[in-house]
């Protein structure tokens, strides 16, 4: 699986609306584990890696900008919209920044929540991905 890849949700549109389905088969290859989101962001969410957690980012509403860095560069990502995402595998520096007043960041995992998983600073990332 790639490690950073951009999602394209389906997106059924009729007359009583829109409907975008996350079949999680399609986009991940491990068990979900935990599910949030974020809403009313203010400033940067994010601005960590993890050692082992997997994550799907959904933009559920709005828009925001996916940063992101493999060890070696940068990638930025504008999503827009609740059909747009990002997968980001571990060892993967992620943020998100520039949120819409109605962004609202919606999160599947792989684990549950280990304080233990994560790097919290960017230097040390890219000391252990080097």
């Amino acid at each position: 699986m790639e490690r950073i890849k951009l999602i394209q949700l389906k997106n059924y549109k009729d007359e009583r609306g829109e409907l975008v389905p996350l079949e999680l088969k399609e986009h991940i290859d491990w068990e979900p584990k935990r599910v949030y989101y974020a809403f009313n962001n203010k400033e940067t969410r994010g601005g960590h890696a993890h050692r082992i957690e997997k994550e799907l980012f959904i933009c559920a509403q709005g828009e925001f900008t996916a940063r992101v860095h493999d060890g070696k560069e940068w990638h930025e990502h504008k999503l827009k919209g609740p059909d747009q995402g990002i997968y980001v595998d571990n060892m993967i520096w992620h943020e998100f920044t520039d949120f819409s007043e109605n962004g609202i960041l919606l999160a599947v995992s792989s684990t549950n929540y280990d304080p233990e998983d994560y790097i919290r600073d960017f230097d040390q990332f890219i000391k252990e991905t080097n």
